[in-house]
């Protein structure tokens, strides 16, 4: 047969059984995570009324609450550094050349103009 010599069919057929190894052992991870979810679920469940108060105010305002604020926290310090840089920035840029250049540069640039007008008739 054509395919027993081909090369290429060889490489192919060795993917395919790859992939179907793979396919399998994707199939069976997915049962497993599917029953330890159920019985993280049913642990929960049996646990939950077991919980004391302190306990419960543990879970629900340390380690929930405090995080999500602790998060909005850093997130509004990362956009109030962001923004500050960004004024530092434009603050720089404005005041990038000193104010005796910028005179200087208006003086030479009004002494242009008033010649231009004057070669136009303005005086």
């Amino acid at each position: 047969m054509e395919v027993e010599d081909d090369k290429d069919a060889k490489e192919e057929a060795a993917v395919l059984k790859d992939w179907m190894k793979l396919s399998e052992r994707e199939t069976e991870l997915k049962l497993s995570l599917k029953v330890t979810k159920a019985d993280l679920d049913e642990n929960a469940l049996t646990k939950y009324p077991k919980l004391t108060g302190a306990e419960v105010k543990t879970l629900v305002v340390e380690d929930k609450w405090f995080a999500a604020l602790e998060a909005d926290i850093h997130g509004e310090m990362d956009r109030i550094s962001q923004a500050l840089t960004q004024r530092v920035k434009e603050l720089a840029d404005r005041y990038e050349s000193p104010m005796p250049k910028i005179v200087g540069r208006v003086a030479e640039l009004e002494t242009k103009v008033n010649g231009h007008l004057r070669k136009m008739g303005f005086v």
